[in-house]
């Protein structure tokens, strides 16, 4: 791999000579679970993925998402924990830091998808794994909707 923080690294930053850092963009994902399915959006690639989209300065991650959740499907919906969190390789001179949360939507109206994306489904749990999807957002989703432990009493 380059490691020069050219334009192939533009993603890598020199902080002394030969030691380098990731300086990412950061995106915020809501897995949420609404009438036993899951809403997901199709991208540019051809690609679905989870409602979100990049942290903006001087706002938290749960701010963003769910500002993001609301422009994309008209929800306002409850942002819970952190899930999963990874490094999304989109190309090889693009990286993004990826945060999925649980997220919670307890209204009836139906989603609605914004000029951003291309397509919106509401899936089942058991068409997610054939979906065009990277791994991660698959991964965020069985960790979203398995069952929660309970502590012992």
């Amino acid at each position: 791999m380059d490691m020069t923080g050219s334009s192939q690294t533009p993603y890598l930053v020199e902080l002394n000579p030969g030691y380098f850092e990731y300086q990412l963009p950061i995106s915020v994902k809501a897995v949420i679970l609404w009438r036993d399915r899951i809403p997901l959006l199709k991208n540019e690639r051809d690609e679905w993925e989870l409602p979100g989209g990049k942290l903006e300065v001087d706002e938290s991650p749960e701010t963003t998402l769910a500002r993001e959740v609301r422009e994309e499907l008209g929800w306002d919906a409850e942002v819970g924990e952190p899930l999963h969190s990874w490094v999304y390789k989109i190309r090889p001179n693009r990286h993004v830091f990826v945060l999925a949360f649980r997220a919670t939507y307890s209204g009836t109206k139906e989603p609605a998808y914004s000029h951003e994306h291309k397509e919106l489904s509401l899936v089942r749990l058991d068409e997610v794994d054939a979906l065009n999807m990277p791994q991660d957002y698959k991964t965020a989703i069985a960790l979203a909707t398995a069952p929660r432990s309970r502590p012992a009493h």
